[in-house]
This record gives structure tokens, C-alpha cells and sequence, in this order.
């Protein structure tokens, strides 16, 4: 489904101070700060813009690593066939051979930007294999630490390059000028710094690169940060949204409990891929006989399956059994997830991990060309806000950083050979709605987890389409003492 803009804005102050670049970079994961430096070191004035710390987002959060045809045997071509399958024929093929063609030199070029993979006692690089990839292709760091490697290396090279940032600060709209071209992003800055408040930096390019929208839902793997500004903003500015329904529910979140809510821990999909088995609380396995990769099918057909005996059991989760992996296993291959058990009282060492699905990834996003270009002038998208369409219905393990990776450079050569010249921002003439009251995420959270969650009906979309609908009307109603439900502020514009 493709949806277009709107034409509204955020009802936010005008900007009290403003800056001058080439290029805004908002976002500050892998898309974000590839995209930066390759932009700074083609000598143009370039800003980054994050919502909270530099290394704060979800390229921090990944565990598994990234994918590519490096292996002995491998090839782009088969990387490709996996891809297609994954994302159930709704994948864009130019897209997808664009990503895994490219893919390897990306990857070799971040190792050169100083990321540390783990390599085999000969030197090479250890790779291993998650659902629904065929072969040995993906690399990590740390055992199960790889995004985290991957945002130290590209932070500290952004510091070494003096690359110009701005921490802490909610992007809020589009500037664009008297023809409709982009002219640069209003935001406003939390708490002190070089800036504070609500301020603009004017550029002729701007690269949305915002991460995704999980904390739209109760129970994700995405941190705080991730409530889908960059979507938002494109969408108001009157860009093309595509493939929204698409989101992908990680089939292995750690449960927490009855109720859970927010962030929960992840348990990387490496852990199947090394070996571990899906089972029921009897300790019987229940993929066997549903895919022909059983435990490592792709990631919807497992959550789906997960989902499935959870209804059958009468149960809130399944579990996760890889205690034949031995002490040593975990605490060299898995330190993370390790950790991240104990910490909540569970030792897979020595017992199954209860785990459900969580939402993870948006497959969908702000439509692009294989430039990164959206269908607004000068504004550009990339990794999880864009929709590319080389994830189509379900993404491939591992391939969303390498998306990340690969369309960073492109949209940074775009930028580089693509005249952009400066233009004054004109006051937009769109409709300004009321915000919605900041309490109101918490209700529009179990609408979606409720409605538009794993299993899915024309019933349950309805019923949480008119339960949005109902929230969204709430904003236009004035209250008993008289006061809208919401005024300005970092809490209302992000819900």
C-alpha cells in the first residue's frame, strides 16, 4: 500500500535560531553516520542531528551482524534467491541485486572505517548463518555484539572527522521553498547544549535516516527512540509511504512477564542459527514439519508459528532451548543474550529461554528510488525509515544493516554529483491539527499490538483503525475545564 502526503504540520513554535549545511543527516545509526562521513569527505558542510546520544538507536541494539556473500562458495546471486524468498515475492529485485552486489565492499570498507569482526584462528572472517539464509554469510562482532562494534567505529570516526552533531533533538518538520524543494528540518533541542529549543537547519538536502517505529507497539525490540519521526515528518511533507503493513516481528524477544511493555531484550536469531531448538513447555519441538529450515525458516513464518502454539497452549510464550551449547559456548559465542537472561533470573546454560515475538523491523517506510531519493525534492531516505523494497513482505536476517550500509554511499554520491542549491524556506500554508494528549501512546500502543499484531484479519485491522480514529477525534474535542488534550512539547509530538 502506498499512502501520500498530507501537507499538515506539527503545531510547534517558530524556530528561534537557525545554522547553515549542505546537507542535515537526521539519524544517527549506521544509515545516518555512513551517509555523514562519506558526505563530509566529499567536502560538503554536513550536520548530523539525533534524537538522543550518537551512539543511542537501534544499530546499537542489534546483535546477529550483517549480511553478505563473503564465504567460500557464497555469491551475490545466492544471497539474492534468499532475499526474494524471504520477502514472499514482494521484494523489488533491482533493489535487492543493487544490495547484495554492492554489499561485500560496503562491508569491507566499514572494516577499514575501524569496525573489529570476529575472524577464525586464521585470520579470516568467522561467519555464521541465520533464518532463511541458505549458507554462512554473516558476519559479527563481540560473539552477538555487532551493532554495538559497528556504532563505536562509526562514532569515533565521526569525532576523529569533527563532523558537526546535534544531540538530543526531535526533528519536527520539513522546510521546503516557494517551488517545494527542501530547504532543511526544524527540531527541538532537549535540555542544554550549543542549542536549545526550537531552532532549523537550512540545507538543500536533507537524509532522513530515523531508524523505525516499534515503540509504536507495547512490546518491541526498539529502543525509546524509535516512534517513527522520520515516517511522520515525510508523511506531512507530502512524500510517498509505502509498505507500512509490513512489519516484522522478531520470533525470539525475551518474555518478561505478563503485561511487558516497551523495550524488551532480544535473543539474537544466531542462537537458532548456531543450533537451538523451538519447543512447547513439554520440551517438544513444533517447526519440524512447518518449513523445510524448520527453526531457521524466515522470520514471519516462525513468529507465526510461535504465535500459533501460543493460542493452542493457552500460553503467554514458547521456549528456547539451546542448553547443549555448553557454558563456554554461551559465554564466548552469546555473552550478550547471556547476560541479558541472567539478569532477569534465567540461565540458558542450564534451562530454556521463554521467549514470544516482538515487533522489530519496518519493512516499510518512506519510498525510494536506489538513490535514496523520495518523491520530495532534495529529501532523501535510508536503512529502516526508507522503503527501498529490498525486504518486501518479510526481511531477510541480517540484510537491514547491510540496507543501511549500501544505500548510505549511494545517497552520499547522490548528494555529491547532484547540484543543490541553497533556497530560502517559505512558511508552509499547511494545516496545523492539535496534538495528541501524551497519554494517549500508551492506548494507541495496545490498539496496535491487539489489532495489527503477529496474526492479523480484516476484523482485527478495523477494530484498530477505528480505535486510532476515536483517539485522533479526541484531539479535536475540548475538554471539561476547557484545555485542548495537548499543547507543544517533546512528549505530544511524538505521540
Amino acid at each position: 500500500m502506498t499512502l501520500s502526503g498530507t501537507g499538515i504540520r506539527l503545531h510547534a513554535p517558530a524556530p528561534g535560531w537557525s545554522i547553515d549545511a549542505d546537507v542535515v543527516v537526521v539519524g544517527s545509526g549506521v544509515a545516518g553516520l555512513t551517509t555523514a562521513l562519506r558526505c563530509m569527505a566529499a567536502g560538503l558542510r554536513t550536520v548530523v542531528v539525533t534524537k538522543a546520544r550518537l551512539d543511542d538507536g537501534s544499530t546499537r541494539w542489534a546483535q546477529g551482524g550483517i549480511a553478505a556473500a563473503l564465504g567460500e562458495g557464497d555469491t551475490p546471486e545466492q544471497h539474492l534467491d534468499d532475499t526474494l524468498v524471504a520477502g514472499a515475492g514482494l521484494c523489488d529485485e533491482a533493489a535487492v541485486r543493487t544490495l547484495v552486489t554492492e554489499g561485500p565492499d560496503a562491508v569491507r570498507r566499514l572494516i577499514a572505517t575501524g569496525a573489529h569482526f570476529d575472524t577464525t584462528p586464521e585470520g579470516d572472517l568467522q561467519l555464521t548463518r541465520e533464518g532463511g539464509h541458505h549458507r554462512r554469510r554473516i558476519v559479527h562482532a563481540g560473539g552477538d555484539a555487532s551493532g554495538a562494534e559497528i556504532s563505536r567505529a562509526l562514532v569515533e570516526a565521526v569525532r576523529a572527522a569533527a563532523l558537526r552533531t546535534i544531540e538530543n533533538a526531535l526533528v519536527l518538520d520539513l522546510l521546503t521553498d516557494a517551488e517545494g524543494r527542501t530547504a532543511g528540518v526544524t527540531l527541538h533541542v532537549m535540555g542544554e547544549g550549543q542549542h536549545d529549543g526550537v531552532g532549523a537547519v537550512r540545507a538543500p538536502a536533507v537524509v532522513l535516516a530515523t531508524g523505525g517505529m516499534g515503540q509504536v507497539f507495547s512490546a518491541t525490540t526498539n529502543p525509546s527512540v524509535s516512534t517513527g519521526d522520520g515516517v511522520a515528518l515525510a508523511l506531512r511533507a507530502g512524500a510517498e509511504i509505502s509498505d507500512l503493513e509490513f512489519v516484522q516481528f522478531h520470533p525470539t524477544v525475551l518474555f518478561l512477564g505478563s503485561g511487558a511493555e516497551g523495550q524488551q531484550p532480544l535473543v539474537s536469531e544466531a542462537v537458532r542459527g548456531e543450533g537451538a531448538h523451538l519447543v512447547d513447555a513439554t520440551g517438544t519441538r513444533f517447526m519440524l514439519g512447518q518449513h523445510e529450515l524448520a527453526e531457521l525458516a524466515p522470520r514471519d513464518i516462525v513468529a507465526k508459528a510461535i504465535t500459533r502454539q501460543m493460542q493452542l497452549h493457552g500460553t503467554e510464550n514458547m521456549y528456547l532451548d539451546a542448553r547443549h551449547f555448553g557454558a563456554e559456548m554461551w559465554e564466548t559465542r552469546f555473552p550478550t543474550v547471556l547476560a541479558a537472561c541472567r539478569s532477569h533470573g534465567i540461565d540458558p546454560v542450564t534451562e530454556p529461554i521463554p521467549i514470544a515475538p516482538a515487533a522489530h523491523h519496518a519493512s516499510g517506510g518512506v519510498r525510494t528510488d536506489l538513490r535514496g531519493r523520495t518523491t520530495v525534492p532534495g529529501l532523501y531516505a535510508c536503512g529502516e525509515v526508507a522503503c527501498t523494497g529490498v525486504h518486501g513482505a518479510n526481511r531477510l536476517a541480517s540484510n537491514s544493516l547491510l540496507e543501511g550500509l549500501v544505500f548510505a554511499e549511494r545517497i552520499a554520491d547522490d548528494i555529491t554529483a547532484t547540484t543543490h542549491e541553497r533556497t530560502e524556506p517559505v512558511v508552509p500554508e499547511g494545516t496545523t491539527l492539535p496534538l495528541l494528549a501524551p497519554e494517549s501512546r500508551l492506548t494507541i500502543q495496545r490498539a496496535m499490538t491487539r489489532g495489527a499484531g503477529v496474526i492479523r484479519s480484516s476484523a482485527s485491522l478495523e477494530e484498530a483503525a477505528a480505535g486510532l480514529e476515536a483517539i485522533r477525534a479526541d484531539a479535536d474535542e475540548e475538554i471539561p475545564d476547557g484545555h485542548k488534550p495537548a499543547v507543544p512539547g517533546v512528549e505530544a509530538w511524538e505521540a
